[in-house]
């Protein structure tokens, strides 16, 4: 099958009808220098931050670690020596209490 690739085909004439390149050296300039514009921050923009995210943002940066190193290399270390062992119960009580918690109950 060969697919017919001139203006007048079927979806040149659906698509608005043939289009003739009018100074595509031009276009593509313009093209390119709008791109240019809209990379470059634009002044007179402000950002301002609300209260609670501030704080959130203060807490966090305060506060400690997201994480315990000593922790993580200690369970990381159990589970390369084969001897990490899981707490299925522990497991289940927490994700019940955040299933209760998403429902908007609570658990005693």
């Amino acid at each position: 099958m060969k697919v017919d690739s001139s203006p007048d085909s079927y979806i040149g004439s659906v698509a608005g009808g043939p289009q003739k390149a009018t100074a595509p050296a031009a276009a593509e300039a313009g093209a390119a220098a709008s791109v240019a514009s809209a990379a470059q921050p634009q002044p007179g923009v402000t950002v301002t931050l609300s209260s609670s995210t501030t704080e959130a943002r203060a807490v966090s940066g305060a506060g400690g670690d997201v994480f315990n190193a000593e922790k993580v290399a200690s369970m990381k270390a159990a589970i390369a020596n084969g001897t990490f062992q899981v707490n299925a119960g522990a497991i289940a009580d927490k994700m019940l209490s955040n299933a209760a918690e998403m429902l908007g109950g609570g658990r005693a």
